[in-house]
């Protein structure tokens, strides 16, 4: 079905994006089914103050415009998820520029502050995923953010799957503070905020590589 042209007034590429991604949430929702495919509870849990008739309301829509889909699982979950099309993931440069244009705005976390490791591995990591930096490098990185993990690399795509070379250990908190440059890894792990486990080297390349230094 094609999209409800609301700029049709402006023959612009766009305008035409905007018809499609820039009803309220529709970017957040792709935000979290980028990740992994998601259940409706998953959507409404991470989604914080969209009313359930609104995420039906958006997630039909994003299905008829083709950004999303819905699949079954098998037995024993047996249960339905949404999952991101390929047409609905070439909106993750979309997402990973308006991570860094975001970023400088959000004020530092408090006490308080719910902190998905997801948004800290993606928004604040992926996002700055700088190629020229990891040229030459192949490794792995195996970041820990409270409670999960992620294996991150530094050839794109992922390369092929191996054991990490280095691995970061800290609080989603922690990992924002060096994003956002009230700290750094090294004074971090100095401060016993963050735990490293593998060669300095590569560490540095990660920071190089995800603009961290």
């Amino acid at each position: 079905m094609p999209a409800i042209v609301r700029y049709d007034q402006q023959h612009c590429p766009i305008a035409r994006a905007l018809d499609v991604l820039g009803d309220r949430w529709t970017l957040l929702i792709l935000r979290e089914l980028v990740i992994g495919d998601r259940r409706f509870t998953d959507l409404r849990d991470h989604l914080p103050g969209i009313a359930p008739t609104l995420l039906t309301q958006r997630l039909r829509s994003m299905a008829e415009q083709g950004l999303v889909a819905t699949k079954e699982l098998p037995p024993p979950a047996a249960r339905s998820v949404y999952v991101a099309t390929a047409r609905g993931r070439e909106a993750i440069p979309v997402l990973r520029a308006l991570s860094r244009y975001g970023m400088p705005l959000l004020e530092a976390p408090t006490a308080d502050t719910s902190i998905l490791p997801s948004m800290v591995a993606n928004a604040g990591l992926r996002a700055y995923f700088d190629a020229v930096a990891a040229a030459d490098v192949d490794e792995r990185y195996l970041v820990r953010i409270g409670d999960e993990e992620f294996l991150l690399s530094s050839v794109s795509g992922g390369g092929e799957p191996r054991p990490p070379d280095v691995t970061l250990d800290a609080s989603a908190a922690t990992w924002m503070d060096v994003r956002q440059g009230r700290t750094t890894l090294r004074r971090a792990i100095r401060d016993k905020r963050m735990v490293r486990t593998g060669p300095a080297a590569a560490m540095h390349h990660f920071a190089e590589i995800f603009q961290l230094a």
